[in-house]
């Protein structure tokens, strides 16, 4: 006869199966174990596998029993149920940082922590039309090189490329290296950012990791001053349109009744609603005026109007001359 090494580890390949193959919605019974074990080449009887799934649940693995015809067994509890992994994929498929690429071997390894069942209804759950993806690998390895620096207290040192009108990629600061002192990685709006102390303007400046490129941690140590120690983000994500921001004020919409829920998923409960009418409301809202606030408020095509301050009307009211007069 001859000695299959695979069943010493009998025990472990009955864990494999039932992990592949069960959920809290479908089990195996004991003569289905068998034939999957003897698919590995391994010999198994009942009464062995009785104490093979009693050593699993020793050992933690949640293995449930159901009461079928016949009987079945089953890993129920995972890690994530079904839910979240659908959230995590979903999540995975709509970052515009992440290449093609890494969003399949991303997504490909979320889908070993489903059963073969919940995998088949997350491959049909796969499915981002009109994804917008980076061109660039390069955002967790920058990630990690960003982090060393902070951990060292080094300086950082890398190129930063644009695109100019004939949509061709261009190096900045005179096709010279930054040399910038990281002070934070933060994530906006589908990209991630550096916020670095620049020594030649004194001040903080904003970077898009995925435009950078031969990042390296510098040797020279990193600046330290009372901006840098004290640097904190200021201001909620729904006050800022992107990373463009202005001057913080409050501000009142007036809102067509068919759209308040805009502005309930722009600015989120920080939103005052109140009714005007029974056609229009009146919000109160915190903003960041900029040019980006502006855009936002004409992209709504007169169904979100400004009702005060009046200087923030005004400055709206230029914004929309320059626009018209620009297009003329």
């Amino acid at each position: 006869m001859v000695h299959n090494p695979k069943a010493k580890l009998k025990t472990l390949y009955v864990m494999r199966i039932l992990q592949d193959e069960t959920d809290a919605e479908h089990g195996l019974s004991l003569r289905e174990i068998i034939e999957r074990l003897d698919d590995y080449g391994i010999q198994a009887e009942r009464k062995g596998l009785y104490s093979d799934i009693q050593a699993l649940r020793e050992f933690g693995v949640d293995i449930q029993t159901f009461q079928r015809n016949p009987v079945q067994y089953a890993i129920v509890r995972r890690d994530f149920d079904l839910s979240e992994l659908m959230l995590l994929v979903d999540a995975v498929e709509s970052c515009k940082f992440l290449t093609k690429r890494q969003s399949r071997a991303l997504t490909t390894n979320l889908k070993l922590l489903a059963s073969d069942h919940e995998r088949a209804l997350l491959d049909r759950r796969i499915h981002v039309p009109g994804r917008i993806s980076s061109k660039s690998d390069s955002v967790f390895g920058c990630i990690d090189v960003l982090h060393e620096a902070m951990r060292k207290h080094q300086k950082v040192e890398f190129m930063y490329y644009k695109y100019n009108v004939d949509g061709n990629r261009y190096a900045t600061h005179d096709g010279k290296p930054y040399l910038v002192t990281p002070v934070g990685v933060t994530f906006d709006d589908g990209y991630y950012y550096l916020t670095a102390w620049n020594d030649d303007h004194e001040a903080m400046t904003e970077f898009r990791i995925d435009r950078m490129d031969k990042l390296k941690v510098s040797d020279e140590r990193a600046t330290r001053n009372e901006q840098i120690t004290h640097h904190t983000y200021e201001g909620d994500e729904h006050e800022s349109f992107g990373r463009f921001v202005g001057d913080p004020m409050t501000a009142t919409l007036l809102v067509d009744a068919d759209k308040i829920e805009i502005i309930m998923d722009r600015f989120g409960d920080a939103a005052e609603i109140f009714a005007k009418n029974k056609d229009m409301g009146k919000a109160v809202v915190k903003i960041h005026k900029s040019p980006q606030f502006f855009g936002w408020m004409a992209g709504m095509d007169g169904a979100v109007k400004i009702d005060g301050p009046k200087s923030l009307k005004k400055e709206y009211s230029d914004y929309l001359f320059k626009l018209a007069k620009e297009s003329s």
